[in-house]
């Protein structure tokens, strides 16, 4: 699991549960978006780049704005990176997250 340091703008597609980053660089990202879950009190997303499944997963904090749209920002610390990471991993456990992660295997 990584840890992302680039600043970037996205754009969200609602129809197929994808973002696009748009890195420093103005390169794209599009990645999966595999769950949004909560964390000490903040929503956080998990995305899987799409061209490489078998690669890290990527965390950023998450918000949805009062307008409905996706708001994604940097996690500032190690140890919030640690506890994001860690409840993630939690999730795991659960079958429904299980699943769904077995369905994204089998669409690559």
């Amino acid at each position: 699991m990584s840890k992302k340091e680039e600043n970037f703008n996205f754009e969200n597609d609602e129809e197929t549960d994808q973002i696009t980053l748009i890195l420093e660089d103005d390169s794209e990202l599009l990645c999966d978006v595999v769950c949004i879950f909560d964390c000490n009190d903040r929503e956080y997303v998990c995305l899987l780049p799409t061209d490489d499944p078998d690669g890290d997963f990527l965390f950023y904090r998450y918000n949805e704005t009062e307008d409905g749209e996706c708001d994604l920002g940097e996690i500032e610390s190690d140890d919030e990176f640690e506890a994001v990471a860690d409840r993630f991993e939690e999730l795991l456990d659960e079958d429904d997250m299980q699943e769904f992660l077995d369905d994204l295997d089998d669409e690559a």
